[in-house]
């Protein structure tokens, strides 16, 4: 395998159109945390990024910041740290699942692969707070899209299409992002032993409430050491979040004994969801994210369950089922697409020739399909960047 590493956009464009030329693929890495994610990738050549980092521009009064796109996530969040604010759609950290604790993760890797944590149900995902970019596309040309200003109407919304393309359309070189201020206090609500049902209810009732709540997990007891718990965490101005606890305490007090966690507390247990930690015992399964309707999440999780050997636990209020499959000959896939009718299935973690063989990515309807190669052809029509990472292609 031949190393690239362009440190400027001319060498990146240079690099990107000689590959054109000889039709040979490359597999894009910045900090490489992610490259356990998706199919496996053997190209013959790989583009390292990582010298496009840095912070450009931090306006914290405007609430963006634009940076390279190798960046580590540590460097950004330790700037936003300072100036008491942060990334509000809570970018997972999932090197332990992934085996590549040694690598960074980055501000670029993030916003490709769309990750985002347990703020979601509140702040919505990483696309719904990426403004703008520079990025070389798969034709070896230079472009930009979006800006600095949340509100941007014109042309397409090229940010939107560019997170959670996993690199196959562009490589990113600078991403500019909206951020927001960090709450003055954190608590978190825990009910005790409630089973998978009763907890969903527990976190529809949340959710509905006018008490913004910013994070809705259960951690059912097999993957739950000090037993079944459901959490609840609200945020923000300290006297509001305490009244907010109060009055939510007091609407679920049918569900049994509450304790609150106070903010150290609260960092660490919703860190642990955020970076799936509940699965650290389950290193040898095959580890799957499950996105469908809260209300159904309890049911498909017991459909998949009558088959498969599986621990689970729900985020998003249950609209993200984990899901950690033992010894099924397919990684569990056939069954877990089929216990639900709506929604989709990501194979996050697998030796390496399950994702070969199986579908990684929810397989999509074929007119979709169509629409989204159509897509790609406009960016890489050579399919030089990342070429297998979402769908095997010749």
């Amino acid at each position: 395998m031949s190393d690239f590493r362009p440190t400027t956009t001319r060498e990146l464009e240079a690099v990107v159109a000689e590959a054109v030329a000889r039709e040979e693929p490359m597999e894009l890495v910045a900090g490489g945390s992610k490259r356990g994610l998706g199919r496996p990738l053997q190209l013959p050549h790989r583009l390292d990024l990582s010298a496009f980092a840095g912070i450009g521009l931090y306006e914290p009064e405007e609430l963006v910041l634009t940076a390279g796109a190798a960046t580590p996530l540590a460097d950004i969040e330790a700037a936003l740290g300072e100036r008491r604010q942060m990334l509000a759609f809570e970018p997972a950290d999932w090197r332990a699942l992934l085996g590549s604790e040694r690598a960074a993760p980055t501000l670029g890797g993030a916003i490709a692969c769309n990750l985002a944590g347990p703020r979601r149900v509140r702040q919505g995902a990483a696309r719904d707070h990426f403004l703008g970019f520079s990025a070389v596309s798969g034709r070896g040309e230079a472009f930009k899209a979006g800006g600095r200003v949340v509100k941007n109407v014109t042309g397409y919304d090229l940010p939107k299409l560019m997170a959670g393309s996993y690199g196959t359309l562009a490589a990113l070189t600078e991403v500019t992002v909206k951020v927001l201020p960090r709450s003055e206090a954190m608590r978190t609500l825990v009910l005790r032993s409630l089973d998978d049902e009763a907890a969903r209810r527990a976190m529809s009732a949340a959710l509905a409430s006018p008490h913004e709540v910013s994070g809705a997990a259960h951690l059912p007891e097999a993957v739950s050491p000090s037993g079944a718990r459901t959490l609840l965490r609200l945020e923000g101005h300290g006297p509001s979040v305490e009244a907010r606890v109060r009055a939510l305490a007091e609407e679920l007090r049918a569900y049994g004994t509450i304790d609150v966690l106070g903010d150290a507390d609260s960092e660490s247990a919703w860190r642990a969801v955020r970076d799936a930690e509940p699965f650290a015992p389950f290193a040898d399964r095959t580890i799957w994210r499950v996105s469908v309707a809260p209300t159904d999440a309890p049911a498909v999780a017991a459909r998949i369950a009558k088959t498969l050997d599986t621990r689970h636990f729900y985020d998003w209020g249950g609209g993200l089922l984990w899901l950690a499959v033992k010894g099924a000959q397919d990684g569990g896939a056939s069954v877990i697409r089929a216990a639900f009718a709506s929604g989709h299935a990501t194979l996050i973690h697998g030796p390496q020739a399950l994702r070969l063989q199986v579908a990684v990515f929810q397989p999509q309807p074929p007119a979709l399909a169509t629409l989204a190669a159509r897509v790609r052809d406009g960016f890489d029509p050579r399919r030089i960047l990342n070429r297998g990472r979402m769908v095997p292609e010749a």
